[in-house]
C-alpha cells in the first residue's frame, strides 16, 4: 500500500555494490513513487552506469536546492562524515549504512545535533541484522548483556586485519579470531563488522555490546548470532545471509534492508 503522494525524491551516497543493488532492487521492483535524483560519489568516472533521470555529484554542497525526501548512504565511514551535515540540512531523514563512522563519538553527537537543530532524522537501517527491533524495545527496560556473534566464510575475512590474526587458508572449521567490544570490532573491521554498531546502538552500547568474529570455510553465507538477556527476558536469534554477488564482505540482506527503509517512507502501511 502506498499514499497518493508526490514521488519520493531520494539520493544515494555512494555507488558501490551496496548502493547499485539498492537501485536494481527499486528499478525490479517498479515503484514509480520513488524517484532516484542524484547519486553523489568521490569519483565521477567509476559512476557512468547510474540511473538514467539521476543527477551525478561530487560535494555536499550540491546537494541544496533539491528538493529530497531522504538520503541514502553506502559510500564507506569516511562519507559519513563528510556528508552528513549537509544531508541531514537538505533531507528531512539521513540513513547510515557505513555504522561503523559511529565508533567516533564526536561524529554522532554532531550529526545528532545537527538533526535536531534542522528538524531532520538520522536513520540507523539494520544492515543484515534479524531482531533489532526487539533488542531496541528490550532496551527501554535495564538490559544485562547483549552479544553478536558474526560468522563468515575465510574468504570474506580476506584483505582484512584478520590475515594477522588467523591464518585463513589452513583452518578447518569455525573458529573465532576475535572477541571484544562493538567499538573495537567495527573500528577493525569496519567493511566486515560494520553492522556490530547497529546492534550495539539498539541496546547497551558500544563498550558493551560484545562481539566475537568467525572465520568458517564451511559457511554458506554470512551469519549472525545475536544474544540478548535483561528485564524484559531472553531474545536469541540467528540469521545467514547470502553475500552481495559484487562484495563477499557484504550481505544482500543489507541492500534489502535499505530498500525496505525507503519503501515505507510512501507506505500506508508501514511493516
Amino acid at each position: 500500500m502506498t499514499r497518493p503522494a508526490k514521488p519520493l525524491r531520494l539520493a544515494l551516497i555512494g555507488w558501490g555494490a551496496i548502493n547499485r543493488r539498492v537501485a536494481e532492487l527499486l528499478a525490479e521492483r517498479g515503484k514509480g513513487d520513488i524517484n532516484i535524483i542524484v547519486v553523489a560519489v568521490r569519483n565521477p568516472t567509476a559512476a557512468g552506469d547510474i540511473p538514467a533521470a539521476a543527477k551525478l555529484i561530487t560535494t555536499p554542497n550540491e546537494l541544496a536546492d533539491l528538493d529530497l525526501d531522504l538520503i541514502v548512504e553506502a559510500a564507506g565511514r569516511e562519507a559519513v562524515g563528510i556528508w552528513g551535515e549537509a544531508a541531514l540540512a537538505h533531507a528531512p531523514a539521513f540513513a547510515v549504512a557505513s555504522t561503523s563512522a559511529f565508533c567516533d563519538d564526536a561524529l554522532l553527537d554532531r550529526l545528532i545535533a545537527a538533526a535536531e537543530s534542522r528538524g531532520s532524522q538520522l536513520l540507523i537501517p539494520p544492515g543484515a541484522l534479524a531482531g533489532i527491533d526487539g533488542i531496541a524495545a528490550a532496551s527501554l527496560l535495564p538490559l544485562d548483556e547483549v552479544i553478536h556473534r558474526i560468522v563468515k566464510p575465510s574468504a570474506a575475512w580476506r584483505g582484512t586485519s584478520a590475515e594477522s590474526l588467523i591464518a585463513l587458508d589452513q583452518i578447518t572449521e569455525a573458529t573465532t579470531f576475535f572477541s571484544g567490544t562493538a567499538r573495537e570490532a567495527a573500528s577493525r573491521f569496519p567493511q566486515n563488522a560494520n553492522v556490530a554498531v547497529v546492534s550495539a546502538l539498539a541496546g547497551i552500547g558500544l563498550d558493551r555490546t560484545r562481539v566475537e568474529l568467525v572465520a568458517d570455510p564451511a559457511a554458506g553465507g554470512n551469519g549472525h548470532q545475536l544474544s540478548a538477556r535483561g528485564a524484559f527476558g531472553r531474545l536469541d536469534i540467528a540469521i545467514e545471509n547470502r553475500p552481495l554477488a559484487t562484495n563477499p564482505k557484504s550481505s544482500e540482506m543489507t541492500a534489502l534492508g535499505l530498500v525496505r527503509l525507503i519503501e515505507n517512507r510512501v507506505r500506508t502501511l508501514v511493516r
